[in-house]
């Protein structure tokens, strides 16, 4: 059970740091055993992001909105958000970063992860090709494939449901976050998005439960 405040992310009491990053402390458990076994594998496997703040991401969504940063719509194509529609728009960057407040990082159960073995951080750009057969991490989704379940993680983004894009990289702590998006507050964050500096706001608020909807609850069904 998270507080409303920390399944926004403006609250981080519930983490443990596990090298630089920050996860929820039961998932914090499981991924250190996983990672000590991928090891053994030969698969150096490294947190690319665990826990993020409502601000972090609120920095993520304005930069993409802004042009600041890098934006791919759904099909992985480079676009100018100065020449879309804000439905458009939306649609860019939600396919690949959550709207502040709604993302499954705000609540340390979920996280995104590399080889450092095959690639440094550095040259890592969270791209499917790169965990398809051919790219860098493709051995490591492979190993993934095998053993994730074995420590209660699995991918919610494994399919193209309308919502977020698939992630190969995004796994997500089952135990735990399976039963968060049940207490998911929406009169909370829109209160929260109403006074925040977010970019698009009129057109987010206007749509916010369809947009949660979409986004949030289409994701691949947990391990039973």
């Amino acid at each position: 059970m998270l507080s409303a405040h920390q399944l926004l992310g403006l609250d981080p009491s519930h983490l443990e740091a596990v090298g630089a990053q920050q996860l929820e402390r039961r998932c914090a458990k499981a991924f250190v055993a996983m990672q000590a076994a991928a090891l053994a594998d030969g698969i150096d496997l490294q947190l690319a992001s665990g826990w993020r703040s409502f601000e972090r991401q609120l920095a993520i969504f304005n930069g993409k909105a802004s042009g600041q940063r890098p934006l791919q719509d759904r099909h992985g194509q480079a676009c100018d958000p100065l020449a879309m529609s804000d439905a458009d728009l939306l649609d860019a960057i939600l396919a690949w970063s959550a709207l502040p407040g709604t993302s499954r990082h705000h609540w340390g159960t979920d996280l995104d992860l590399y080889d450092a073995n095959a690639l440094p951080a550095a040259q890592l750009k969270l791209e499917p090709w790169e965990y398809q057969q051919g790219g860098p991490n493709f051995a490591l989704s492979q190993w993934l494939n095998r053993h994730m379940s074995a420590y209660g993680f699995y991918r919610p983004y494994q399919q193209a449901l309308g919502g977020v894009a698939p992630e190969p990289w995004h796994l997500s702590y089952a135990p735990v976050s399976a039963h968060l998006l049940n207490q998911f507050d929406l009169s909370l964050l829109e209160h929260t998005l109403s006074h925040s500096d977010i970019k698009l706001k009129a057109s987010i608020l206007a749509q916010l439960p369809g947009l949660v909807e979409q986004y949030c609850y289409r994701i691949a069904a947990p391990p039973q």
